[in-house]
């Protein structure tokens, strides 16, 4: 069975962005040292524009070959002019407003997300799913969560988009299984689900 990772950007005290849903601001933190952990552990979630600008076209994937978006995280790819942001993976979206893909890489999953995932979960392979965001698909697929990858930076929001949102959860308990921390203050935590 594989894995469904979400590989996510936080504040220390837990909120993917802003009141607004903004991030933004934790690009402040990806200095050479930050981003060569990227390309070497996690070159999948480097956008596939960022993935030419570096010259890693070509590299393989090494974690996931699938990546799972919220309708509000892929419209950060829309407005930067990128339909297909992951290009080199297979891209969902899970959306309700979006009518039609406005890119025929990128498949939509308009119902049964968690069917859908499920199934995703199901199909053989080494490669995992990488869940990109946004808060309320993370609160939908909490139960399906494997493993979370926490990318923490040194910002305290006070509010703003949590990690899971829209439900009341039932304790779920992970174990840590990797940490690694970068000179700008920024600390990547690996955790594993306990089931």
């Amino acid at each position: 069975m594989r894995k469904l990772s979400y590989f996510i950007a936080a504040s220390v005290d837990g909120f993917i962005g802003d009141e607004s849903g903004d991030g933004m601001m934790f690009m402040s933190y990806v200095d050479d040292e930050f981003r060569q952990f990227l390309v070497e552990e996690y070159p999948e979630t480097i956008s596939s524009e960022g993935r030419r600008i570096l010259g890693l076209d070509g590299v393989a994937n090494k974690k996931y070959d699938t990546v799972l978006q919220g309708r509000r995280s892929y419209q950060v790819g829309i407005d930067a002019g990128m339909l297909s942001p992951y290009g080199h993976l297979r891209e969902y979206v899970a959306t309700r407003s979006l009518a039609e893909s406005p890119h025929p890489h990128v498949e939509l999953i308009h119902d049964d997300v968690v069917g859908k995932v499920r199934e995703l979960k199901a199909e053989s392979g080494e490669l995992g799913i990488w869940l990109c965001g946004g808060a309320q698909l993370a609160g939908l697929l909490a139960d399906e969560i494997d493993e979370l990858v926490i990318k923490t930076y040194p910002v305290v929001f006070g509010g703003g988009m949590p990690m899971f949102a829209g439900r009341n959860y039932a304790l779920a308990e992970f174990d840590l299984a990797e940490t690694r921390t970068f000179a700008k203050g920024a600390i990547v935590r690996r955790y594993t689900r306990r089931r």
